[in-house]
């Protein structure tokens, strides 16, 4: 909340910039439309309130270091900050992400892509379709793109994927783009010789792990076995791949995702210890999402966010402990929130950034070249709703899908400084929308924040994280600070020279 706003609408020092507030566990926080924040008490507050701050104090002391006194911006060096962490704004989408079929042999309760039985061979994407869609994905303006291919479950139309990966790499000798290949699978369908395949082709392979065999095999059921054992099995055949290449097992591993249900709120340590046993070093605590087979099921398996919010206190607090004890591992969403807190950079997450990465930062391509804003508009498609439907890969030119009027309107709805119950947040600076979420769960791009779901999570983490900073504590700190270095996976980059 801005101060102007507060009270009897208080007088903010003039040397001051407009600031927000934020009680934090015992502390004040402070931050400004930059991403600059301080910690301070509530008699300082008060001080400010009241128009007043003494030269020479300490107040006065941290607020200058900290950067929240005008006399103390560079503005050369404040503009070159802004300009660093939105570089994302410069360049057209980066994720391409192409739905090679909708079939699938495992059955998710939560299930986003809308599956399709095993035989449903309709729902197969063409050689001739990948290839329309690989050629528009590399029309972006993006020097570097990452195809990403999902389903259903990919392997089920694996010859497709060869032949879009092949394809690329071709057609990018034209381009001389970087390009990075990945994979979202249940890994089932995984044997040696694709494996062979994925690994001398460089690409990163992510799967779903929901917690122990138990949980994970009640969750995603798999028709003839169990998905853990099945997952486990390939995971670690994986790992031990980059490590016969010679690659460090701290960056170069499977990434696995977890779906938070409400049978796993109450086993948060369980659930980081199975992620440690598989060798994964990232655990992704994602909430439910309101789409797909998720809005059938939601009777069974939502919950409220507030408990939520306590399972994940609890399984990052014993993230923490088993980094202080040597094991390293690190949570996502903390990761990014992270970054942005405590670095000048931005990790250029899609769906937590102003704005969202929806159409310039991410285009969906259904299997039959149906392309939408993303992935989370393709699953609104899929439930019979196509108002995220931008066009068709072989028909719509790249300047029509960037210029639709989809795309304009998911631009504005996410940019939080025209956001009502964003723009005076104490988080703006760090934080992000998804206007499709906001469709779904609301009716409106825009959405009423303050009674969404994805606000109070969102909040919930960062009030977390603030309290950790707050307490200082230095094992704790160090360990945040670690979280939010990025080192390059330059092993997955194809790097194609153009001709």
């Amino acid at each position: 909340m801005q101060l102007a706003r507060l009270g009897s609408r208080p007088k903010r020092p003039e040397n001051l910039l407009p600031v927000r507030h934020r009680k934090v566990g015992d502390a004040i926080l402070l931050t400004t439309q930059f991403g600059d924040w301080v910690f301070v008490s509530d008699a300082e507050l008060a001080e400010l309130m009241a128009g007043k701050l003494e030269p020479g104090s300490s107040l006065e002391a941290r607020l200058r270091e900290k950067k929240f006194l005008l006399d103390s911006l560079d503005a050369g060096a404040l503009a070159d900050r802004v300009r660093r962490k939105k570089s994302f704004l410069r360049h057209g989408p980066n994720l391409h992400v192409l739905v090679v079929t909708l079939r699938c042999n495992a059955t998710c309760v939560y299930c986003h892509a809308s599956r399709a039985p095993m035989d449903r061979v309709d729902t197969d994407m063409s050689r001739d379709t990948a290839e329309k869609c690989v050629d528009l994905a590399l029309r972006s303006t993006a020097p570097r793109i990452t195809i990403e291919f999902q389903g259903g479950e990919p392997l089920a139309n694996f010859p497709v994927v060869q032949h879009a990966i092949e394809y690329a790499l071709t057609k990018n000798r034209a381009y001389g783009k970087e390009l990075e290949f990945t994979m979202v699978s249940n890994l089932s369908l995984l044997d040696d010789e694709r494996l062979d395949y994925l690994v001398k082709h460089k690409v990163q392979i992510c799967t779903s792990i929901d917690g122990p065999a138990a949980l994970h095999d009640k969750q995603r059921v798999l028709a003839g076995g169990s998905a853990f054992s099945q997952a486990a099995r390939w995971i670690r055949a994986i790992n031990q791949r980059y490590v016969d290449l010679g690659l460090d097992p701290t960056l170069y591993h499977v990434e696995a995702l977890i779906t938070v249900t409400r049978a796993a709120l109450d086993q948060p340590r369980q659930i980081v210890d199975t992620y440690l046993e598989l060798g994964c070093r990232a655990l992704f605590l994602r909430p439910l999402d309101p789409f797909g087979f998720a809005s059938e099921t939601g009777h069974k398996i939502e919950y409220e966010r507030r408990s939520y919010l306590d399972f994940y206190r609890e399984a990052v607090d014993y993230m923490l402990e088993k980094n202080a004890a040597g094991s390293e591992i690190l949570e996502r969403y903390a990761s990014i929130f992270l970054t942005k807190i405590l670095t000048d950079d931005d990790p250029n997450f899609l769906d937590i950034r102003s704005p969202c990465g929806a159409g310039i930062g991410q285009l969906a391509y259904n299997y039959d070249g149906s392309v939408f804003t993303c992935d989370e508009g393709r699953m609104l498609h899929e439930m019979g709703d196509d108002l995220f439907l931008l066009g068709r890969a072989g028909e719509a030119k790249y300047r029509e899908l960037m210029t639709h009027d989809t795309v304009r309107a998911m631009l504005a709805a996410s940019n939080l400084d025209a956001q009502p119950d964003c723009v005076s947040c104490t988080y703006a600076a760090y934080c992000g929308i998804c206007p499709v979420h906001n469709y779904e769960t609301q009716g409106s791009l825009h959405g009423r924040m303050r009674e969404s779901d994805w606000c109070r999570v969102h909040k919930g983490i960062q009030d977390y994280l603030f309290e950790k900073l707050a307490r200082g504590e230095g094992s704790v700190v160090e360990t945040l600070k670690r979280w939010t270095t990025a080192r390059e996976r330059t092993h997955f980059l194809q790097q194609c020279a153009s001709s």
